[in-house]
């Protein structure tokens, strides 16, 4: 009872998040204005940009495929592509659930251990990260002064003060840290085995070797240059599946390839917020992103809703396929 309340509670503080940042993308907003831009889209780019979506998953299913390769298991394409989807669709119910689901998911359907599968998501996220990082460098240094200020304001100097926050702290607090961390290290190696004896302990040690063994299958892929291209290919679609949606309105179909890239960096870093499928964060700072082209944010905002609501919709559907098709399989075997 109390561990279905501190889920629920954990449910609604993020959703609360999403809802507040939507509050704040779409403050002062004239709603019929909105429905009356999203009204006359031109939806066949909406399209066009969803079936580069679905290579996107595709693609994301592939590559994670090699990351499990040096683990001694080749799962099914097909498989691991469900496990993806229905990945994507557990982020909306709790942010960065869906890592832990599609693992699972896996897990069942192709008998892969989980705690293994765990450590190539982990090194698959950080590989994201840093391929995001260095389209950060590349557009901030392209046009300087145009997006430079903009990252700055909205992205590094928030970052910055966010981590000089958690460096100051007062000398008793890092004693009392470095303290606790002392005792905790010197317990372990004085009742090392008989803590090796409890279950608790191995089952925990077991899990950690696990995520090792994942983390450990960078070094151990067989097709790298494979995955770096899988990696540059899924960054590709990624772009152009941001980018075609400013053509579905005039108010942003004058936009070029490099702006694209702009909005898909604003946008990554929008669904990374700890809100459930980047809800709020995501229309916040992509209609903010397009004020300094002189959009205003009511337009801004109906490319926002555009972009993410169609994403949401498809994830959702398919999701929702690779579950109903999991679930026939299982019937079948």
């Amino acid at each position: 009872m109390k561990k279905r309340f501190l889920k629920i509670l954990y449910y609604l503080v993020f959703l609360a998040l999403g809802i507040l940042l939507l509050y704040f993308a779409f403050r002062g907003i004239n709603l019929n204005e909105l429905l009356i831009g999203l009204k006359s889209a031109n939806y066949s780019w909406v399209f066009l940009s969803l079936i580069f979506a679905f290579f996107g998953f595709l693609i994301r299913a592939y590559r994670w495929n090699l990351l499990i390769e040096p683990l001694g298991y080749n799962p099914s394409l097909r498989n691991t592509f469900y496990a993806v989807a229905i990945g994507y669709l557990a982020n909306f119910a709790l942010p960065r659930l869906g890592e832990i689901t599609r693992c699972g998911t896996l897990n069942k359907t192709e008998n892969t251990p989980f705690d293994a599968l765990l450590g190539t998501v982990i090194v698959e996220r950080v590989i994201d990260v840093i391929s995001l990082f260095i389209l950060v460098l590349l557009i901030f240094f392209v046009k300087m002064e145009f997006f430079g200020n903009f990252l700055k304001e909205y992205i590094f100097l928030p970052l910055i003060r966010k981590f000089s926050g958690f460096f100051d702290f007062s000398l008793l607090s890092w004693l009392v840290f470095f303290g606790i961390t002392l005792i905790i290290g010197a317990t372990y190696f004085a009742f090392k085995e008989r803590l090796s004896k409890m279950s608790l302990f191995q089952k925990t040690n077991k899990i950690l070797s696990g995520v090792i063994s994942g983390l450990k299958t960078v070094y151990k892929l067989k097709k790298r240059r494979t995955f770096l291209l899988l990696t540059i290919l899924l960054w590709v679609v990624y772009f152009f599946m941001t980018w075609i949606v400013v053509f579905a309105i005039p108010e942003t179909s004058h936009l070029k390839p490099l702006d694209g890239l702009f909005l898909l960096i604003i946008g990554s870093l929008g669904m990374a917020a700890p809100v459930q499928g980047g809800i709020g964060a995501f229309h916040w700072i992509v209609s903010l992103g397009l004020t300094l082209y002189g959009i205003p944010k009511s337009d801004g905002l109906v490319f926002a809703t555009l972009s993410h609501e169609s994403q949401a919709i498809f994830i959702v559907l398919l999701g929702s396929f690779s579950i109903f098709m999991l679930i026939l399989q299982q019937k079948k075997n």
